[in-house]
């Protein structure tokens, strides 16, 4: 079965790791329980399911055995600790997103996903955080080169930084734009190198030379992309850039599993390039061109300031 890039675990493995926190089996190891005999008292799993759960579950690293208790080992750090991003890594969020695949069928049929839990928010940053840092360095490199002159650079839609941090270690100065919840959950994870501006972009002060909105667009409806493209041109000056960088509808393996997610989600998509082309025009900008990302499965969409 395909391994998961962000988690290294398989789909099989995956299941298993999301059938033990929705049966509870998870948050009595973390917090209570330290055998299976234990865990059998404090969910409705039989002992014997719990003693084979909590085996595959040491074997696939989140436990070990210490005497006759199971304890969490580091890999377990994110399923239970959420106060820094730097920690939770990207299993939490994808068990979350298994969440929303599961409650597929019903969501087309209502249009209404699960209700997400209260850490989705946490979880989803530290995935985000945990993106692969070739991927990250390839999609900042391919912005660079669309202003290679650039001083000041806005990411829209940060999440957790890693793009605003990498522009940074580059020399630019980068503004992270975020939910004001999204920025209290970072808290320094960044310390000085990135400024944080919670809340609505039209707010900011100065101007631009590049604006970045990474991973941004598949998480929006179409309705929400020109205007959102909108405010970034907003905050460029004469001759500034925006890019987008993400996974587009290219016909690919990967395009279907973002779609797939997104539908789960209620919202966002894998957009067609030529879409994506016409919304950067009808945002007001020039010269727009989608690339392949070499090394990764993301494009960049570029496009200057007309004018």
């Amino acid at each position: 079965m395909p391994t998961d890039e962000r988690t290294g675990l398989d789909a099989e493995e995956l299941l298993l790791v999301w059938a033990a926190r929705r049966t509870g089996v998870l948050e009595a190891l973390l917090t209570t329980a330290g055998t299976p005999a234990q865990v059998a008292e404090t969910t409705d799993v039989a002992e014997p399911l719990a003693r084979r759960l909590v085996e595959a579950l040491a074997d696939l690293g989140f436990f070990e055995a210490v005497g006759d208790e199971y304890e969490p080992t580091n890999r377990a750090l994110g399923l239970l600790a959420k106060r820094d991003v730097r920690s939770i890594g990207a299993t939490p969020h994808a068990l979350d997103e298994l969440d929303e695949l599961v409650g597929l069928p019903e969501t087309l049929e209502t249009g209404v996903p699960p209700e997400r839990r209260s850490d989705w928010e946490a979880n989803a940053l530290g995935a985000h955080y945990a993106t692969d840092p070739a991927v990250v360095r390839a999609c900042v490199t391919a912005a660079v080169r669309a202003r290679p002159d650039a001083d000041a650079v806005v990411d829209l839609c940060g999440a957790s930084g890693v793009y605003a941090r990498e522009f940074a270690a580059r020399g630019l100065d980068a503004t992270l734009v975020e939910s004001p919840s999204a920025i209290d959950l970072l808290g320094r994870v960044h310390g000085d190198d990135v400024r944080f501006h919670a809340g609505i972009p039209a707010t900011l002060d100065g101007s631009f030379d590049l604006a970045f909105l990474g991973d941004g667009l598949s998480g929006m409806d179409p309705a929400e992309v020109v205007p959102t493209l909108s405010v970034a041109v907003d905050l460029l000056d004469g001759d500034g850039a925006l890019v987008a960088t993400g996974v587009l509808d290219d016909g690919t393996g990967d395009a279907v599993a973002v779609e797939a997610r997104a539908l789960a989600a209620g919202h966002g998509g894998a957009y067609e390039p030529d879409t994506v082309r016409h919304w950067f025009s009808e945002a007001g900008l020039a010269d727009v061109r989608v690339d392949p990302i070499p090394g990764t499965d993301r494009h960049a969409a570029v496009g200057v300031v007309d004018g």
